[in-house]
């Protein structure tokens, strides 16, 4: 069946035919691609096409499609039962491989997603510190919980307005969105709302607006005020997490959050979450505290099988992630020498802006040209690349991408399909 065939058939079944917004190709204004399987670092659609893949499903899967000690641990796992609701050994097991790799970690709470995770750190930052208020940065995605899905209001450092509708504005009036990499603004905002910030929550690496590389001393200077402050820094590394390094982005730039929100690598594959950080702040979560959370399918066996496989070859393998970064370094370079368009990049991320300006925020991202977008997107698909299908997302690679899988994509930048 073709994709288009696919997409009506959904459509028929299913909000606007897809299970999350992007996947839609809205941006592209052509039907979806429909995915049939994948091996290492290809995907094969519903038509048989074969396409490199660069997006590994949204970067969870660090090791590629179908890798194999992934692949054979899931499959004993499964014979032993899929769900039990009841605790596991696997769960501590998991729970301490993040532990000695992420070492602002004491303890660790799974859930089954990273919007889970997200709201839950932001229920447990207002329950530790008995704070109302929440700083988030504009560009930066948390999730789809009510309190950050949010939007800057007209004024820097005012109140957010929801993003969505079906958000009441008081379930936002506590939550302040702001300018990523300004830090005179966050000062502004502790100092307009004295006492009253619980936390701050950021993506140490945005990757929702496009990568964006942070300025050292932008992350020193927010982990130093959030101290001075008495507020939680709160980290989402549901994407940097075993993605940028073992040690997540707080390693690469040597700050401790106090919680830290993961997904995506931490389940090889699989639906996960998980919350960690000091062992005070995760003690008031339920049962031995009074901030709530529960989940039937949290710390799900199979999630957590594929975690521990996925997790414990990256621990024996290190050097994956210099590999990986090298890879990216050099075709960033062979990027800039055949095209103007911008890239950012770090540890096996990176991002194609089009523009041919220096991005360092949301607004910055928001200039990109939609048509050079699409021209190029059509052209990636002709050279049989699955890229985002988004200009504000974010590209991936695993340990068998090549130099020459990523050159399809400056081969793109000269294809008829950019004329």
């Amino acid at each position: 069946m073709t994709n288009s065939s696919l997409f009506q058939d959904a459509l028929q079944v299913i909000p606007g035919g897809v299970d999350s917004p992007v996947r839609a190709f809205g941006a592209l204004g052509t039907d979806p691609i429909f995915i049939a399987r994948g091996s290492g670092k290809h995907i094969w659609s519903e038509d048989d096409r074969m396409y490199v893949d660069f997006c590994m499903s949204w970067g969870a899967l660090l090791l590629g499609h179908g890798f194999p000690a992934t692949i054979r641990a899931v499959e004993q796992a499964l014979r032993r039962g899929t769900s039990f609701g009841a605790p596991t050994k696997l769960e501590t097991e998991l729970a301490a491989i993040i532990r000695r790799n992420v070492p602002s970690i004491e303890k660790v709470r799974f859930v089954n997603s990273g919007t889970e995770a997200t709201m839950t750190a932001v229920r447990l930052a207002r329950g530790y510190t008995n704070r109302p208020k929440i700083i988030k940065f504009d560009g930066c995605y948390h999730g789809h919980s009510d309190c950050l899905l949010t939007k800057a209001g007209s004024g820097a450092a005012n109140l957010a307005e929801a993003s969505s509708a079906g958000v009441p504005a008081e379930i936002v009036a506590h939550t302040i969105s702001l300018p990523f990499n300004n830090l005179e603004l966050v000062e502004q905002a502790f100092a307009k709302n004295a006492g009253r910030i619980a936390g701050v929550i950021v993506e140490p690496v945005p990757a929702n607006m496009g990568v964006i590389v942070p300025r050292q001393e932008y992350l020193t200077a927010l982990r130093k005020l959030t101290q001075k402050e008495g507020a939680l820094l709160i980290f989402d590394e549901v994407i940097t997490g075993f993605r940028v390094g073992l040690g997540g982005a707080q390693e690469r730039f040597d700050i401790a959050p106090d919680l830290t929100t993961l997904g995506k690598v931490i389940g090889g594959g699989f639906p996960v979450g998980a919350l960690g950080g000091r062992a005070d702040i995760m003690d008031t979560l339920a049962p031995t505290g009074p901030v709530y959370q529960a989940g039937t399918l949290s710390g799900n066996p199979i999630a957590m099988t594929a975690g521990i496989a996925s997790l414990s070859h990256a621990e024996q393998n290190p050097q994956i992630y210099s590999d990986m970064e090298a890879k990216i370094s050099v075709f960033a370079e062979r990027w800039r020498a055949h095209s103007n368009l911008s890239i950012a990049h770090i540890g096996s991320m990176f991002t194609i802006f089009c523009t041919e300006n220096n991005v360092r925020h949301f607004e910055d991202a928001a200039t990109q040209d939609g048509q050079t977008f699409k021209k190029l997107h059509t052209a990636w698909q002709e050279q049989g690349v699955y890229m985002p299908p988004s200009m504000f997302e974010t590209a991936f690679i695993s340990p068998l991408h090549t130099d020459e899988d990523l050159d399809l994509l400056i081969a793109g930048v000269t294809s008829p399909e950019m004329e």
